[in-house]
């Protein structure tokens, strides 16, 4: 299982820091991504981390501003917000999968788990 937290209401510019905390034994195992949903959008892929960390990806929209990191020990993914914009406004979820080929892990498709998702409201 995966609970994801740290979302809220921020004005344009500000930072939040996301969590994942996924439930499993074996967390090195599972690769994580974030994606985000806006009202009448689909949803959309944000970022990922691979198993070790040794492959970390993002969407163009959150390149420079985002950062995603990962804890083995402590079983968490963390997405660090900076430089928030109201277009960043959106359920955010996190999602853990174990295979992945190519860039398959930016569709929801490849996820095995999903956690209910947190708000981010971003104010102009």
């Amino acid at each position: 299982q995966l609970q994801a937290c740290g979302g809220g209401l921020v004005q344009a510019g500000e930072s939040l820091t996301l969590s994942c905390a996924v439930s499993t034994r074996r967390f090195s195992d599972y690769a994580v991504g974030w994606f985000r949903q806006a009202p009448g959008k689909e949803r959309e892929f944000v970022s990922y981390v691979s198993w070790t960390a040794s492959l970390i990806d993002y969407s163009d929209s959150v390149k420079g501003r985002f950062t995603i990191s990962r804890d083995n020990a402590k079983n968490t993914v963390s997405l660090q917000m900076n430089n928030l914009k109201p277009e960043d406004t959106a359920v955010y979820y996190c999602a853990a999968g174990k295979y992945f080929t190519g860039t398959y892990y930016k569709i929801t498709e490849g996820y095995d788990f999903w956690g209910q998702g947190t708000q981010v409201t971003v104010s102009s």
